[in-house]
């Protein structure tokens, strides 16, 4: 079993910064991709990032890139989401999320393709 622990949000004001952070835990790592999922009252569960682990590739939805910034430490099993110029928009449920292992070539944009996902850390924008 993977547990993964998601912090690092908070109320921010436009235009502010957040800094995620997601932690795995258990016995499936190294994971093919860690992932940031967004999801807020109303909307279904969207792709906000991914970390492609074994190439060093990422991926992020149009709506975030230029803003956001995911890096990973490969040490600690962890994934960071860096966030700059927040939108009353990115408020949000955020989740991280891995595949099984061994799992590889899945399309990242899909919350379909990961099997484990944290409980969520809320990012609230204001104004």
């Amino acid at each position: 079993q993977v547990q993964l622990v998601e912090s690092g949000g908070g109320l921010v004001q436009a235009g502010g910064s957040l800094r995620l952070s997601c932690t795995a835990s258990g016995r499936s790592f190294p994971y093919y991709a860690m992932g940031w999922f967004r999801q807020a009252p109303g909307n279904e569960r969207e792709f906000v990032a991914a970390f492609i682990w074994t190439d060093g590739k990422t991926d992020y939805a149009d709506s975030v890139k230029g803003r956001f910034t995911i890096s990973r430490d490969n040490a600690r099993n962890r994934v960071y989401l860096e966030m700059n110029a927040l939108k009353p928009e990115d408020t949000a449920l955020y989740y991280c999320a891995v595949p099984e292992q061994g799992a590889n070539w899945i399309n990242v944009r899909s919350f379909r393709a990961f099997d484990y996902w944290g409980q969520g850390t809320q990012v609230t924008v204001s104004s």
